[in-house]
């Protein structure tokens, strides 16, 4: 075996970065502190006898995971005190993301929702099994479980999203369509073509964190979403008129979504959750500043698994 050297190491980090963040934002639904586990990672990394090390991408692994455990774990009484619904931080995406069905329903906010619902070794489990393909033997060395213990962790979180995750064939092109559709109602103010994009039990959640004014509640039914969202159009935000406030169609979380901005700044962005027919079933609408930095910056993730 040749000796290991700088420039190589960081070669052979560098290849595997994606795939250490791909599995860290799934675990912790932040981009932030995804890329603090990445970061992390390459310290350890670096300080590590790499000569020992067989498979570099299963040790990179191990080493992020229990990185994105420790954080979620840590994070977890956090989320349980935030004022009003918690949700994910959203992150630009590639376009051809959502060509790969798997990859986009993955990473969608939908899914990250579901995700937060489930123990953090579920969720780690989860993450590595369904969505990265990892075998049992893997996983347990990866989280230091028995196989037998993976198995069932494994078992309870695929029945626990089977249930609360059921799958829609909606096209990425009728979702781009329904998009386009609901930007030009919501900033024209809209409400009856609204309306026709919603389902009936449509239900919108909106992440303010508690630092701008949002619905701490979520909002139901096709009637109160439109008028929420035809308000858009006709109401001053955050000291921001609708004239000076701007929407953009963009790749979000694997799929279309919007980002709004105003006075300089991004103020939030918008995702959906279609249904069997193609209309919207959830809305998702992160205001939260705190969570708006990874669109901020305006950095296009690849987080595919393949």
């Amino acid at each position: 075996m040749s000796e290991p050297t700088p420039d190589r190491d960081q070669h052979v980090f560098h290849q595997h970065r994606r795939l250490l963040f791909s599995v860290a934002y799934r675990i912790l639904g932040s981009a932030a502190d995804a890329e603090d586990a990445v970061q992390d990672a390459w310290l350890k990394w670096s300080g590590a006898d790499r000569a020992r090390v067989a498979d570099p991408k299963a040790y990179l692994a191990r080493i992020v995971i229990n990185l994105a455990l420790e954080r979620l774990r840590s994070a977890r009484h956090q989320r349980e005190t935030y004022v009003g619904p918690w949700l994910p931080e959203p992150i630009l995406t590639c376009d051809d993301t959502a060509d790969v069905v798997a990859d986009a329903e993955s990473v969608s906010m939908a899914m990250l929702v579901v995700l937060e619902t489930l123990s953090p070794l579920e969720r780690a489990v989860f993450v590595l099994r369904e969505v990265f393909g990892f075998g049992h033997a893997e996983i347990a060395e990866v989280v230091e479980r028995s196989e037998a213990a993976v198995r069932q962790a494994a078992h309870r979180a695929r029945e626990h999203v089977r249930a609360r995750r059921p799958r829609f064939a909606a096209a990425p092109a009728r979702q781009r369509e329904v998009t386009e559709r609901f930007l030009a109602a919501a900033t024209g103010g809209d409400v009856n073509a609204l309306m026709e994009l919603l389902s009936p039990e449509v239900t919108l959640w909106t992440d303010g964190g508690g630092k701008v004014r949002q619905a701490r509640r979520p909002v139901v039914g096709a009637t109160a979403v439109a008028t929420w969202f035809a308000a858009v159009g006709t109401t001053a935000y955050e000291g921001i008129e609708p004239a000076d406030m701007r929407a953009e169609l963009v790749g979000l979380n694997g799929g279309p979504g919007l980002v709004f901005r105003g006075a300089g700044r991004v103020v939030a962005t918008v995702t959906f959750d279609f249904d069997a027919t193609g209309r919207v079933l959830a809305i998702h609408n992160v205001a939260n500043p705190d969570k708006l930095g990874a669109v901020a910056t305006g950095a296009v993730h690849d987080v595919g698994t393949r």
